[in-house]
């Protein structure tokens, strides 16, 4: 059996390396520039690759296909494979095959990492074997290959569940949908939507879907839409029956004979989403049956994600906080909605179809500046022009936070939330949050 692995980041090196141990001939092809750290990885495990190029003979002899989430369906190589009915398979599916572990899968718009990471956190602490995986640190299929977990708590975009047939977690959370990475579903938001539901389409009566029971995308597809798995809502908004939802500042869980309760004021994020991603985090616990004061003592010592309303430093009374994770307006919805002192805000990137009318009266509200970091800032101006006092253009991240710090007054709050994707300027987001906790402790 031959195994095309297409992409040789974390995902593609991880499969090419459990087919290669499943007795599979492996050959592993990336259009772009293989990091040197991965080369080395390819060549200790006597793997065959190539980089910047894709050889078709080598490629369209596979029996299957294993293509890294990042790669759009258009891309010329991706449709020859496609014509010559060679399947196609995400990661997850193609390494969901060799393990029995129970998986807690975890998608949506915003909050996946730090929901992912906190379900992570409490099973742990819970004194499960658990494995984290996905989107996040070491790929899910170099770790089933070393064979070490029973459990893992999977983060999944929609691309990798676009990729998979027969996978199905024992546990799925949908945090939110919101229009997000809409140039790759035809600028179809019901596309995406779907897209994000695949999470439960194999799954059954014995399995969960958690889900945020506030959103109207949520709510409008389990209408018109059926599972076969035990629906688990959660709201702030409304007492639930059955599910976990908000009472006098209490988050109460009542799915099994146990209930949970846990005042709000005790997580250790903040935030409205915060409290909606602590709920789906405890209600996984609650299922597997953690302890209650387990899963109370890890809620309220849990240090957050990187790159998200990350607090960095106060300089002069002025906090400054790195949410380079916020790629979409929804997300950086959330992060003005939890400011609770005048805010100047670092915006601005690689814009993916954003529509910035539904900030403007959070804008209204909190922001007193906006700093526009991108090389095309005109939408930006247009949409927040008149609506703050100042508006300036910055082109690199070190003059967007020493303008931040001219601007910014006592009591202040300086905000990176830049509701775009990061390519235009950097790497990705890491780097643009690195960038910018750096050029913070520079002041």
């Amino acid at each position: 059996m031959r195994l095309v692995v297409l992409g040789g980041g974390e995902s593609g090196v991880g499969t090419a390396i459990l087919g290669k141990k499943k007795g599979y001939d492996v050959f592993l092809s990336d259009f772009g520039k293989i990091k040197n750290n991965y080369k080395e990885v390819l060549l200790l495990h006597k793997i065959k690759f190539e980089d910047e190029k894709h050889t078709e003979d080598l490629i369209l002899n596979a029996n299957v296909v294993m293509k890294s989430p990042g790669i759009p369906d258009k891309v010329p190589i991706i449709k020859k494979i496609k014509e010559k009915n060679i399947p196609i398979v995400s990661e997850i599916e193609f390494t969901n095959q060799f393990t029995d572990a129970v998986t807690i899968g975890i998608t949506g718009s915003n909050g996946k990492t730090t929901t992912t990471m906190l379900t992570y956190h409490l099973l742990k602490q819970g004194g499960l074997n658990v494995g984290l995986a996905g989107n996040i640190g070491k790929s899910y299929a170099w770790q089933v290959s070393e064979g070490k977990y029973d459990s893992y708590v999977l983060e999944l975009s929609s691309f990798q569940l676009d990729g998979i047939e027969t996978y199905k977690p024992h546990i799925a959370i949908i945090t939110n949908i919101s229009p997000d990475h809409l140039d790759r579903y035809e600028y179809k938001y019901e596309k995406y939507i779907a897209s994000k539901f695949r999470i439960t389409m194999n799954q059954t009566e014995d399995d969960f879907l958690i889900y945020d029971a506030d959103d109207e995308a949520i709510a409008n597809w389990l209408k018109n839409n059926s599972t076969r798995a035990k629906l688990v809502p959660f709201s702030i908004s409304k007492p639930l029956d059955f599910g976990a939802f908000l009472e006098e500042n209490n988050i109460k869980i009542n799915t099994t004979n146990e209930n949970f309760d846990m005042p709000t004021s005790q997580l250790s994020l903040e935030g409205k989403h915060n409290v909606k991603n602590a709920m789906a985090a405890a209600t996984v616990a609650q299922l597997l049956k953690i302890r209650k004061d387990t899963i109370r003592e890890s809620l309220s010592d849990f240090q957050g994600v990187e790159h998200r309303l990350e607090k960095v430093l106060k300089i002069q009374n002025v906090q400054y906080i790195n949410d380079s994770k916020a790629t979409n307006v929804n997300a950086t919805f959330f992060a003005l909605d939890s400011m609770t002192t005048p805010t100047v805000w670092i915006v601005g990137g690689v814009d993916k179809g954003n529509d910035y009318t539904e900030l403007l009266s959070l804008v209204n509200e909190k922001v007193k500046a906006i700093i526009c970091l991108g090389i095309d800032n005109a939408k930006l101006i247009e949409t927040f022009g008149g609506v703050v006092d100042v508006l300036v253009e910055a082109s690199s991240m070190v003059e967007a936070v020493r303008q931040a710090y001219k601007i910014a007054e006592k009591g202040d709050t300086v905000l990176l939330s830049p509701a775009c994707a990061s390519f235009d300027l950097f790497e990705n987001y890491e780097d643009r949050g690195r960038q910018f906790k750096q050029a913070v402790q520079n002041l």
